[in-house]
């Protein structure tokens, strides 16, 4: 049986070379077994082989020249957590009631802050706050961030694209977190709900999952999959990875239309009923 594994991957290019990116480098981690690979080996070779099908797809693809999408990979493995990670999606993990950020971001914005030149503060209200500055396939080659995680049961960690990130702040992401555990599927509902409320700007992925107890330490005990997904031309766009074992559930704005027009609906046929017997009198 193959270890759980976990991703996300935004897009950029535009809605549909981020689509395609994104979705590339889904297949990439699907479809790679990583044999006689584990842990931080393991989630590089997969986000490598993510970057040489994107590069190779730009490359033979006019239309899709210049694409590329971040990414981000957790792999679980008796009592660790592998992550790899590439761009501005990020990976977290709340231990104890607290939040912390395991990635940095590959951004422009980040480096900045990271250099002294910018301050969080300023940085979150930067006109280039968006652009990256590394991602897979706009490169023959990439340079991963690798890391392992001690976990420990209880440990909850969180994959999520900008599109949350950018609107959501840590204490609105560990409110939704008290308030709906142990229903990771409400807390993730929550914050695409919440990145919605604050202008939903970009496409919303939330992945949690969750460390348990007993033999197996790092036991996957349940695991979320929240997008939302936008039909502007955002700058970093794209389809979300999805985990074959990971539920999904969907938020259409379209959907939001359904009750009006059930209620038109309603009223057509009301309407129809009434012309029907006025002309049966």
């Amino acid at each position: 049986m193959q270890p759980p594994l976990f991703a996300v991957a935004d897009g950029m290019g535009g809605a549909k070379a981020g689509e395609v990116a994104s979705g590339l480098a889904a297949a990439a981690v699907q479809e790679s077994d990583g044999e006689g690979q584990s842990g931080e080996a393991r989630v590089a070779a997969l986000i490598e082989e993510a970057n040489r099908r994107v590069f190779r797809r730009a490359s033979e693809d006019r239309e899709a020249s210049g694409m590329g999408t971040t990414m981000t990979v957790a792999l679980v493995e008796d009592d660790k957590v592998a992550i790899g990670h590439v761009g501005d999606s990020r990976a977290y993990l709340i231990r104890n009631g607290r939040l912390q950020q395991l990635t940095d971001d590959h951004s422009l914005v980040a480096e900045l802050v990271r250099s002294g030149k910018l301050t969080p503060e300023e940085a979150e209200a930067h006109p280039q706050r968006s652009v990256i500055t590394r991602a897979l396939g706009t490169e023959a080659d990439v340079d991963v961030d690798t890391f392992s995680v001690e976990a420990t049961e209880g440990d909850l960690f969180l994959l999520c694209s900008d599109g949350l990130t950018t609107m959501v702040d840590d204490e609105a992401i560990l409110d939704a977190v008290r308030q709906n555990r142990p229903n990771l599927e409400h807390a993730a509902k929550a914050l695409v709900n919440a990145a919605n409320r604050e202008g939903g700007e970009d496409n919303i992925t939330v992945v949690f999952f969750e460390v348990g107890g007993g033999d197996e330490p790092a036991e996957r005990t349940e695991d979320t999959v929240v997008t939302e997904r936008l039909t502007d031309d955002a700058e970093t766009m794209d389809e979300s990875d999805r985990q074959p074992a990971i539920d999904v559930v969907e938020q259409d704005r379209r959907g939001r239309l359904l009750p009006i027009l059930a209620a038109l609906a309603v009223l057509l046929i009301i309407a129809a009923a009434v012309l029907w017997l006025l002309d049966h009198l």
